[in-house]
């Protein structure tokens, strides 16, 4: 009979650590998707014809308010992943490294910018 119990335990600690495995890759999926979207939304900003006269101020402001629902999306899905992730450090860490990963990616869209755009006359 212990044999059984010890078996049973084994299999419901087993299931535990592959559902949290599952969480953690479900997680980490969507945060990589989050990302991706995010980033082809500013990749369609950066595009966009009427930034070919902007400076990188005014680009920069743009950049910073567009995509809201991608951006969105973006910080909570890496957030949720982070504590999945790290379930031990605090959530406000957590927030505050989702908001780096938010605005460098603001940043290499604006650095792509100015690095590729004609010069000025």
């Amino acid at each position: 009979m212990r044999m059984l119990i010890v078996g049973a335990a084994l299999v419901m600690m087993t299931s535990a650590a592959m559902a949290d495995d599952d969480d953690a890759r479900g997680a980490q999926k969507l945060a990589i998707q989050g990302r991706d979207d995010y980033w082809h939304c500013l990749a369609r900003e950066y595009s966009r014809d009427s930034n070919q006269g902007l400076s990188e101020q005014d680009f920069s402001r743009s950049v910073a308010s567009a995509c809201p629902s991608e951006r969105q999306y973006y910080r909570v899905a890496l957030l949720d992943y982070l504590t999945t992730q790290y379930p031990s450090i605090d959530s406000g860490a957590h927030l505050a490294t989702a908001n780096r990963a938010v605005m460098s990616a603001q940043k290499d869209i604006v650095t792509a910018f100015v690095k590729h755009r004609p010069p000025q006359k």
